[in-house]
C-alpha cells in the first residue's frame, strides 16, 4: 500500500506564472483594455472635460478638477496595464476604480443597470492583478536591493 506524500500534492514553490495560452489572454485584454482606458475612457476627461460636464446628467455633476483627476488616474491605469512590472498593481488599481465607477452609478446616478458594465471590468481586472501577482513581489524585491 503506497501513500502520496504531502509535499508531492502541494508544491511550496511561490512563484506563479501563467501558461503561455492564459499569458497571451491576459496580454490581449491588457492591451485592449489599456487601450480602452487611454483612448476611450481617460483621454476624452482629461482632453475635453467641458463638453463632458455640460453633456453630464443633471443629477451627477462633479467638479472639473476631480473629472480631470479620474481622466488622469484612467490614463495612467491603461498604460500601467501595458507595462509588465507595474501590470497587477494597474489592474488592482483600476479594479478599485471600477468598482467604485460602479457605487456612483448604481447609488448617486441612481442607475443601478448601468454599475453592471464596472464590475464586470472589475472582475477582470481582479483576474488580471491575481494572474500577474507575481510582478508585485518581482517589482518589491528589485525596489529594495
Amino acid at each position: 500500500m503506497t501513500t502520496a506524500t504531502p509535499t508531492a500534492a502541494f508544491s511550496t514553490d511561490t512563484t506563479h506564472r501563467p501558461g503561455k495560452i492564459r499569458n497571451r489572454v491576459l496580454w490581449t485584454l491588457q492591451i485592449v483594455l489599456g487601450l480602452f482606458f487611454i483612448i476611450a475612457s481617460g483621454g476624452p476627461k482629461v482632453v475635453i472635460p467641458n463638453m463632458l460636464m455640460d453633456n453630464a446628467p443633471e443629477n451627477l455633476t462633479i467638479p472639473l478638477a476631480l473629472l480631470i483627476f479620474i481622466g488622469v488616474v484612467e490614463i495612467a491605469g491603461g498604460v500601467g496595464l501595458m507595462v509588465r512590472r507595474v501590470s497587477a498593481l494597474a489592474a488592482a488599481g483600476l479594479s478599485v476604480l471600477t468598482v467604485l465607477a460602479a457605487g456612483t452609478q448604481a447609488f448617486i446616478a441612481d442607475k443601478p443597470s448601468m454599475a453592471i458594465f464596472p464590475l464586470v471590468l472589475a472582475a477582470i481586472f481582479a483576474w488580471i492583478a491575481y494572474e500577474r501577482r507575481t510582478t508585485i513581489t518581482d517589482l518589491r524585491n528589485s525596489l529594495s536591493r
